[in-house]
């Protein structure tokens, strides 16, 4: 057998990764350090979408302007729907 001690116990003390696994339970790595995430959820170095990402910016759908053209439109609709409902 071998000799070797198996000092377990600051592994077991670091603070574990914060992500929440597909049944809901909680991740049981342990964190990256420095991080809140272990190095399967986002910890590791280089993981993640580069600083000012241009892929998030491809279709514009989602931005301030497309945003509040939409609820503008949504409202005209829900006044021409009232109009109508109005005139029968």
């Amino acid at each position: 057998m071998s000799d070797h001690v198996r000092t377990t116990g600051p592994m077991l003390a670091s603070p574990r990764c914060g992500a929440r696994t597909r049944t809901s339970g909680a991740c049981r790595a342990p964190a990256v350090h420095g991080k809140t995430r272990c190095r399967m959820h986002g910890g590791a170095e280089g993981s993640g979408a580069p600083r000012a990402n241009q892929n998030a910016r491809k279709h514009g759908r989602f931005t301030r302007d497309a945003i509040a053209e939409g609820r503008e439109i949504r409202a005209l609709l829900g006044e021409a729907r009232r109009m109508l409902v109005r005139t029968k």
